[in-house]
């Protein structure tokens, strides 16, 4: 599958076809290195792109979901309450509860080991009330085992260290505007979203985030533990250098979604996902995949976002 980012066209030079051509000839470039697909992201209020990808070409939307976006303050005290504990899985715990688990996602990547083995990864934890214990496991010492049995209410969840690929630069000359060259379309967003003021931004400082993804909840308590989740990732990012914030992304169907923090500083941003047989000749002769609706609740790739 290939993926198209960043699509721009000048202000000046806007609604003469160039939006247009610039899709075709990417889309020509895929085919010819093999990709049968190509898949694109953009705001759900952005009229112009939606038209152009639908109306023009030919896209199928897959998936509706929500960016949430938090500042990490440095001196905030992030408490878990005393019922709740956060234990940290070893990788091969995590790829086993996880191939188990996203079972139930529309979508959901076939090589987790991978990611959960990838170096920016910096691990994987599970999140529970402590009276009703945590796992079975089997294996020597309880610590590489394949989990077998968890409890009525939990959630795993795994965070991605964005600071150093994904920096945005703040320079003195234009403020809060400077982006890094390989930044795709979630960043300019992002950044216009946050509640920081300008005056708490150091000039020539560093902007990372850290991405909070794999985020899978059973049980009828998840309101609490989500809570628990979403503190320990802020105060996970405030030991991480450069991290000011924490991101996560869950699809408008996900069951977790409803847990997320009610915080007035979590911003949210609504995203739409496209994609397109480019196989298909004919408009009307889209595959199965891209016929079955728009998928809700969908495993967001950290490697992607």
């Amino acid at each position: 599958m290939g993926c198209i980012l960043g699509l721009r066209v000048s202000p000046t030079h806007r609604r003469m076809g160039i939006g247009f051509q610039l899709m075709n000839s990417v889309e020509e470039w895929l085919l010819r290195k093999g990709a049968q697909y190509t898949f694109l992201a953009t705001e759900r209020n952005n009229t112009a792109s939606t038209n152009l990808f639908t109306s023009k070409c030919n896209y199928v939307n897959i998936s509706s979901l929500i960016i949430f976006v938090q500042p990490i303050c440095s001196s905030a005290k992030h408490l878990l309450p005393q019922n709740i504990k956060i234990e940290k899985l070893h990788v091969d715990q995590a790829i086993s509860l996880y191939e188990n688990k996203l079972r139930t996602k529309d979508i959901s990547p076939t090589d987790m080991d991978v990611i959960l083995k990838e170096k920016l990864s910096l691990g994987t934890w599970v999140c529970y009330f402590e009276e009703q214990g945590w796992i079975n496991l089997d294996g020597e010492g309880n610590n590489k085992g394949t989990i077998t049995k968890t409890q009525s209410s939990w959630v795993i969840f795994s965070m991605w260290n964005n600071c150093e690929p994904y920096k945005l630069h703040i320079r003195k000359s234009h403020p809060l505007r400077y982006f890094h060259a390989t930044l795709n379309h979630a960043r300019e967003k992002i950044f216009s979203c946050l509640k920081m003021p300008q005056s708490k931004v150091s000039v020539q400082s560093s902007l990372g985030f850290l991405f909070l993804y794999g985020i899978h909840g059973e049980g009828e308590q998840l309101g609490e533990l989500m809570n628990s989740v979403w503190n320990f990732a802020l105060g996970l990012g405030q030991n991480v250098k450069d991290s000011k914030l924490i991101i996560t992304e869950l699809g408008q169907c996900d069951p977790l979604i409803k847990h997320v923090p009610d915080n007035p500083s979590i911003s949210r941003i609504h995203d739409l996902w496209y994609a397109k047989s480019l196989s298909s000749h004919h408009p009307d002769d889209q595959d199965a995949l891209l016929m079955k609706g728009p998928l809700g609740n969908v495993f967001v790739d950290p490697r992607e976002f």
